[in-house]
């Protein structure tokens, strides 16, 4: 038998976890070994207060409030729009990736900021402002819902 990765074994035996609070029988009930009476012997108390890791804790300030893991819609206006495509182009989170006006193409916005100076634009596969869309219709650009 050859040596390799898959054939070579410890030599340790891995140490089975004391299973406490499972009846006097087992040898760690009652008591579960936390002994008698005392804040030791309650659930609920930290360790860290014994551990004297408490002040410790308390001197690294905490960092407040929440931040959420949803992505939040990117902001693309008519002014970055008008600079970044033609007349006739199709605007959707891809186009803008590569156009380089978003980082992620989860969710994109249009507002209406600036004025939109292309004609014949079509937008698709993004949100937009109600101002904006106003906006798209007049300039005779098209908007295709999702």
């Amino acid at each position: 038998m050859t040596l390799s990765l898959s054939n070579i074994k410890g030599n340790y035996k891995a140490k089975s976890r004391k299973r406490v609070g499972r009846g006097n029988a087992s040898g760690h009930g009652t008591y579960s070994t936390r002994g008698l009476k005392g804040q030791k012997s309650r659930s609920g108390v930290s360790g860290l207060k014994r551990l004297g890791m408490r002040k410790q804790l308390l001197a690294v300030p905490k960092k407040r409030g929440f931040r959420s893991y949803q992505t939040k819609n990117e902001v693309v206006d008519f002014d970055a729009i008008t600079k970044a495509f033609a007349d006739g182009a199709l605007i959707n989170p891809k186009t803008l990736l590569k156009a380089g006006l978003i980082q992620h193409h989860d969710g994109v916005k249009i507002l209406a900021r600036g004025e939109l100076k292309r004609k014949n634009l079509s937008f698709k596969n993004v949100s937009v402002s109600k101002v904006a869309e106003e906006k798209i219709k007049a300039s005779g650009s098209t908007l295709v819902s999702k």
